[in-house]
């Protein structure tokens, strides 16, 4: 009888000794466990990524931009680039530079132990490279399927840092701008988009680099001939002035580039002159370097509309 207590207590020793194990596991794992993912299929792929992850990277000034409007904190940015002015703060010290849009620096990217990388066309050369150190989203845009891909870069951002939320609110805000753009512009009326750099003129048509005009905008393109490139159509100020458009759009890439404005005075002469096109000049830093995110599409938005009530 006493060997017979004795084995009935052991096996409510061990039950209870079981019994706590798997409390304290199943407090472990409330309490840190393993994190939430979130899988990301994007241009280049698909990745698997941590929600709400630390040492957050990014190439793309477009998306910082998103994860800025939405209250999305970074850890490094490619601050060797020249930053849009609205996205200055990011300059400060506290925020690690990366390298360039074009040039990463693998050993210090590699040193801050990212827990997501997010690029776009400029790297999509070093993806590998860079998802070899942490999970890497390209969050480029398309330029022939501009909204889709901005919705969906947004979307994809948001779901990541739980703000999907607030992301479907700022794209309804954008939309209702782009539809009232489009609203305000006089069906009779042509735009020609040009780009100077280094002295020299290209223009873009609907679905190029800066499509978007003509895309989403809504404005009618003086020449629906020119070829879609990244690079533009290379063009004379003769062409301008035989294509005669109601805008002129203009980007000043050297401004951005080199710090150095020089579109102005290259466009004053006789042969612009003499169109009757409202010269428009765009914001650089937002059409050439960030262009994609929250609030460059609605600043896109403020600067077509103004320019069309000058």
């Amino acid at each position: 009888m006493k060997k017979l207590w004795m084995v009935v207590s052991l096996v409510v020793m061990m039950v209870l000794a079981a019994c706590g194990s798997s409390e304290e596991e199943a407090d472990a794992s409330a309490e840190g466990g393993e994190k939430e993912t979130v899988t990301i299929k994007h241009e280049l792929g698909t990745t698997e990524v941590e929600k709400n992850p630390e040492n957050v990277v990014v190439f793309d000034f477009g998306a910082l931009d998103t994860l800025d409007t939405l209250g999305v904190e970074v850890a490094g940015v490619a601050k060797s680039s020249t930053l849009p002015d609205y996205l200055s703060k990011y300059e400060e010290d506290s925020y690690e530079n990366i390298g360039s849009l074009k040039e990463p620096d693998f050993e210090k990217i590699n040193s801050m132990e990212p827990g997501l990388i997010i690029i776009s066309g400029r790297q999509s050369g070093a993806y590998e490279d860079l998802s070899d150190i942490a999970p890497t989203v390209y969050a480029g845009v398309d330029n022939e399927n501009y909204m889709e891909s901005f919705e969906k870069n947004t979307r994809a951002l948001a779901k990541i840092f739980d703000k999907t939320e607030e992301a479907d609110e700022k794209i309804t805000e954008v939309k209702d701008s782009i539809a009232q753009v489009k609203e305000d512009m006089p069906e009779d009326k042509a735009g020609l988009v040009t780009l100077t750099t280094g002295g020299k003129v290209s223009a873009y048509g609907p679905g190029s680099r800066f499509g978007l005009i003509h895309d989403v905008f809504g404005v009618p393109a003086a020449d629906q001939e020119i070829e879609a490139s990244t690079h533009g159509m290379s063009v004379t100020f003769e062409y301008i002035a035989e294509t005669n458009p109601d805008y002129l759009f203009i980007i000043d890439r050297d401004k951005v580039v080199s710090g150095e404005s020089q579109a102005k005075k290259l466009y004053d002469n006789e042969l612009v002159d003499q169109t009757e096109a409202k010269q428009v000049y765009l914001d650089p830093a937002v059409w050439y370097l960030s262009g994609g995110g929250l609030r460059s599409t609605e600043k896109m938005a403020e600067e077509i509309s103004a320019g069309m009530s000058k």
